[in-house]
């Protein structure tokens, strides 16, 4: 069984056929799907679509991408959705100074406050991150932190990679894992400790090969998966089985 443990089901590219594209990831022997919010509209029509479909489980965040536009009311509501039980976990949430859709300064405090309730309320956090090592790390270390984290979406240095290990976080791959040019990927792959990986689809985006171009479906983990269970010489069901109950203990699915 698969998971597919960064998908955004909510986005208008799945507005005429989301039922279809989850019936198609279960019948591809996907277990469950986290959808994160990357505002308060998206983290609310996440936990709608996660009341109509079981495997689907909702997070609850703000993208550092829509930092700047979000006040201290709108981060309030979105964390308000926690009281469900349906939601798995905070985010997604971090930086992005690689675009810079916000500023920088909005970027850091509103990620600050992710990080303190995802460790006053015990749950786990999602983390983007983007051409801002440095930054994440100290606030990280200035900070503290919840027990669960995951960097969704790695492809960071390897100083990035071995401080993400040393503190016992996770590290998720995607479809840039079966990239060509993925080389220091692939070596990370090489090397992380199994029982802190997972895997994601980050759908629409990223299809892996040999799908590059088309719209991404949480299906298509399975390409990851294999990848990932080629490189290290290793069977894909007994990937699949490690990995899947790696992010089952990390988002508490039972």
């Amino acid at each position: 069984m698969f998971a597919d443990t960064h998908c955004h089901l909510d986005f208008e590219q799945y507005e005429n056929d989301r039922e279809l594209v989850i019936k198609r990831a279960i019948e591809e022997k996907v277990q469950f799907i986290i959808n994160p919010g990357i505002d308060l509209d998206s983290s609310r029509k996440a936990l709608e679509i996660s009341s109509r479909f079981e495997r689907v489980y909702p997070l609850c965040g703000i993208h550092p991408h829509n930092a700047s536009k979000t006040d201290e009311m709108e981060f309030a509501e979105c964390m308000k959705l926690i009281k469900s039980n349906r939601v798995a976990g905070i985010g997604e949430t971090g930086l992005d100074f690689y675009y810079q859709h916000s500023d920088m300064i909005s970027q850091v405090s509103l990620f600050k406050k992710h990080l303190q309730f995802a460790k006053k309320n015990n749950m786990p956090l999602v983390v983007h991150q983007r051409s801002a090592d440095k930054q994440i790390v100290e606030i990280f270390e200035d900070a503290g932190y919840p027990s669960r984290v995951v960097f969704h979406c790695f492809d960071g240095s390897k100083e990035m990679f071995e401080w993400v290990m040393k503190k016992g976080f996770y590290i998720s791959f995607t479809g840039i894992l079966t990239f060509k040019n993925a080389i220091e990927l692939r070596g990370i792959a090489e090397k992380v400790n199994l029982d802190k990986v997972f895997f994601e689809t980050d759908s629409p985006y990223l299809a892996p090969h040999p799908l590059r171009g088309r719209r991404n479906e949480p299906r298509f983990v399975r390409f990851i998966v294999e990848e990932f269970a080629r490189i290290r010489k290793m069977p894909v069901d007994e990937v699949a089985t490690i990995t899947t109950n790696n992010a089952k203990r990390f988002f508490g699915i039972s």
